[in-house]
């Protein structure tokens, strides 16, 4: 089957993230994917002349289709006028069986329905903003403004993929039809992410280390954590590793710098050592006010490491049930200031808190489980003529 991919390349974030595991997947199961993203590509990295061209190159050698654009952040993307054209055009060449979106949050968003209906081509979208289940900061309320303006743009794709009961709930109560949406939650790798032998508390010169991995910026709730382990005084052989980057890193590390028990390590842009931290951590610890699903949550749970997080978005029904330890958005610093020094003196829960985040990860978030569902609902929306073929195109 041939798949168009739109999705995004960068900057990194668990779009990218979900883009990237979900097409290698997609190719290691004899699937061909061409990647249609918003990037300043030359003119070779374009739809190439014809489309045999296309199909004969494997993922490595196969040409990208890139889309002008004015503007690109990690939550944003604004297109040029002429993005939507060139889609068209490129569509148009390809001849795709099917066209999925993991949608950037763009305006063009909003045309794709439109533009594969007149190219009669199926389209599946994967709808994974943040959110919260209650209104209950600004920023959970902005994002359910975001999934209020998508509903109706929502509601005329083939399928819509959803990462949580909760999302799909959502978006039912706002016109979504039932049988549009399908819960796929994000998936991990659990045989590369998984328990094993870690260097990184000999590196840190930890007896026990916490660990937060995800972006800097306002919704994860970062200062709340930092405020939390400097009020819990968890000793100078508890260290506590922020893994990431973003707008409020400059502003914490001003404020909290100074505490030598901090390590921050930036963006880990190298896989192993990210999962040696996270194999090393006694415990994972999530504060955001919103979120979608966290991959770093799926990760670290993966890994066996005990988590800790909100309720935002759909982390509270990962942990559901005894896999980890649940936290209302609200307080999360005075609630983290209790949790912190019981796990610290009781390391025998955390270990029990990893062995059951394991065997969750291995029940319910297995990326080759999530991938053959994806597949499924290729194989439902295209004719059976088309079944035999391996090309995906992904947009």
């Amino acid at each position: 089957m041939h798949v168009a991919w739109l999705g995004k390349k960068s900057p990194f974030c668990g779009n990218v993230t979900y883009g990237q595991e979900i097409t290698q997947a997609l190719i290691e199961r004899g699937h061909q994917v061409t990647f249609v993203h918003f990037d300043r590509g030359q003119s070779s990295q374009n739809v190439p002349s014809t489309l045999g061209k296309v199909r004969g190159f494997s993922w490595h050698h196969c040409h990208e289709v890139t889309l002008p654009f004015l503007f690109k952040s990690q939550i944003l993307t604004i297109p040029s006028f002429k993005s939507g054209k060139r889609l068209v055009d490129a569509l148009a060449q390809l001849k795709p069986d099917i066209v999925h979106a993991s949608l950037t949050l763009s305006p063009l968003d909003f045309r794709l329905p439109s533009l594969c209906a007149q190219l009669k081509l199926p389209l599946v979208v994967t709808f994974h903003p943040a959110f919260d289940r209650k209104l209950r900061t600004l920023s959970s309320g902005t994002q359910h403004v975001t999934y209020q303006m998508y509903a109706p743009m929502l509601a005329q794709c083939d399928r819509v993929i959803v990462f949580s009961k909760l999302q799909r709930d959502l978006l039912i109560r706002l016109g979504v039809p039932p049988k549009t949406l399908a819960v796929i939650p994000n998936g991990v790798d659990v045989n590369k992410y998984s328990p094993g032998p870690s260097a990184i508390k000999s590196t840190l010169q930890a007896r026990q280390l916490f660990v937060y991995q995800g972006r800097l910026s306002p919704e994860k709730n970062v200062e709340a954590l930092l405020k939390a382990w400097r009020h819990a005084k968890m000793g100078s052989d508890c260290k506590l590793a922020i893994v990431g980057n973003g707008p409020l890193e400059s502003a914490l590390r001003l404020f909290y710098g100074g505490d030598s028990s901090i390590h921050w390590l930036g963006f880990v842009k190298d896989e192993a050592r990210r999962i040696d931290i996270l194999r090393g951590a006694d415990a994972f610890l999530l504060p955001s006010l919103v979120e979608g699903l966290s991959l770093s949550l799926l990760e670290a749970m993966s890994c066996g490491t005990a988590c800790i997080a909100t309720d935002a978005g759909a982390d509270g029904e990962v942990l559901e049930d005894g896999a980890g330890i649940v936290i209302d958005t609200q307080r999360v610093s005075h609630q983290l200031q209790t949790i912190l020094p019981i796990l610290r003196d009781h390391p025998e829960m955390a270990r029990v808190l990893g062995q059951k985040a394991r065997q969750r990860a291995l029940e319910r978030y297995t990326l080759t489980t999530n991938v053959s569902q994806v597949e499924n609902i290729y194989a439902e929306l295209t004719p059976p003529s088309f079944s035999t073929k391996s090309s995906y195109i992904m947009l």
